[in-house]
């Protein structure tokens, strides 16, 4: 079996590793592609994983190249994780954000539209190459903004089965089970519970908690409220008011503290420096003097400061449930096709779907409510807009994405913007340039 990982030297990737490494017995991986277009990179995150490997009996083999093609051919599975132009376009997201008082953030509002339009025609390359040298095989995107990514593909290549996936849906159930282990005084396994959540990628609403098959949102619920005003400050712990809360009956996505509390993030933005993007820098330049020191097989405590925590399980068992016909239960990015009522059948959104070896089956879901569907609408046709602009080119549906997200820029200031945002990224935007 073969997997490629585009975007291999990210500093992710160990992570990664460990994952396939504890599931040897059951996805039975041979050669794991690392391809990454830096061979600086490559060079010192590819050698660490291949110590990695190595340190537990090579299980399977890693392979490093910087050719995409050669990575892609015959593989089983692809994986997606990459960054057009590396963090310090990331950067260039935040304070194009900054400059014009508006959210700089590289998932939501026009940093994430930055970064769509810079990735989006790279994604579809990738799954051209994949039709040609590894047909039928999946890919699973993790690259970010994730649901808009998805979207894209899933309009520019439905032939290529693709899903998306992000983490933070597992990280808030393991928040709640966190929560349910303090109650009950003994660790729970996390195959037993299901989170319910709906929305899209970064714009969802978590509704729903089983245990066993019984639902105990209610429970969960109350907890959440109750630790609300005393809950410590995380990157991806909600802290949303109790207000809201209690009137949606729903615990919002991390995310969406950028839409509710809108004035209360951009004054946040004027403590900058450092940017999320600037902190994460000197995070990875730590990182990658470590996975550089030839002694090392496992990777630092200071991986977890980078962000992203369950990635690997996230990644590993879907590919695993896919490959084992499990049936499992996961948070993914997809096309619903139909499974939510009234909603367009061709959207693309964050949901629970079932994962077998035939592929993956969005489940039955009652919609979201007007107070959530408004938003999710709005933010639905900023995707569509920007998918058309990112493959055509097309400055027209650039603007009117831009006049149609809700954190963009006042009317009469969105080609001020949008020139700033293409000029930013003219190198990594030759389909606006030609």
């Amino acid at each position: 079996m073969k997997v490629a990982v585009i975007g291999g030297g990210s500093t992710y990737t160990p992570e990664l590793i460990n994952g396939f490494l504890e599931r040897v017995q059951s996805f039975p991986l041979t050669e794991l592609w690392l391809m990454d277009i830096s061979q600086e990179r490559l060079d010192i995150v590819g050698r660490f994983a291949q110590r990695m490997v190595e340190a537990k009996g090579a299980p399977f083999t890693v392979h490093l190249t910087t050719n995409q093609r050669e990575a892609v051919r015959g593989a089983n599975y692809v994986t997606t994780q990459l960054r057009v132009g590396g963090m310090s376009a990331r950067r260039e997201d935040e304070y194009l954000g900054h400059r014009h008082n508006l959210i700089g953030q590289e998932t939501t509002g026009v940093g994430g539209m930055a970064k769509a339009l810079r990735t989006i025609p790279v994604i579809l390359k990738i799954a051209r190459d994949m039709a040609e040298l590894a047909p039928g095989a999946l890919l699973v995107n993790f690259t970010n903004p994730a649901g808009l990514v998805t979207e894209a593909l899933n309009r520019y290549a439905p032939d290529v089965p693709a899903v998306g996936v992000c983490n933070v849906p597992i990280h808030t159930k393991m928040e709640i089970l966190e929560e349910l282990e303090k109650e009950q005084g003994r660790p729970i396994d996390p195959a037993r519970a299901e989170l319910n959540t709906l929305g899209l990628n970064h714009l969802s609403w978590h509704r729903g908690f089983t245990l066993d098959g019984e639902e105990i949102w209610p429970q969960v619920l109350a907890g959440y409220l109750a630790g609300l005003e005393t809950r410590p400050e995380a990157e991806y712990t909600p802290d949303f008011d109790r207000a809201t809360v209690e009137s949606l009956r729903m615990i919002p996505n991390y995310y969406l503290r950028y839409f509710y509390y809108t004035e209360r993030k951009l004054a946040e933005q004027q403590k900058w420096p450092p940017s999320r993007a600037e902190a994460v820098m000197a995070i990875e330049e730590e990182l990658l003097q470590q996975y550089g020191e030839p002694e090392r097989t496992e990777p630092p405590e200071g991986l977890m400061q980078r962000g992203g925590a369950y990635y690997s399980t996230v990644a590993t068992q879907l590919l695993n449930a896919h490959y084992n016909n499990l049936a499992e239960t996961h948070v993914v990015n997809v096309r619903h096709g139909g499974a939510v009522p009234g909603w367009p059948a061709d959207w693309v959104l964050e949901m629970p779907a079932r994962v077998d070896s035939a592929g993956i089956h969005p489940l039955p879901a009652e919609p979201l409510p007007p107070a959530c569907f408004g938003l999710l609408a709005q933010i639905k046709m900023y995707e569509l807009l920007t998918v058309e602009a990112a493959v055509h080119g097309d400055r027209d549906a650039a603007y009117q994405a831009l006049l149609t997200h809700p954190l963009g820029p006042a009317a009469d200031q969105v080609q001020t913007v949008l020139d700033d945002m293409l000029v930013t990224n003219r190198a990594y935007l030759p389909q606006f340039w030609s």
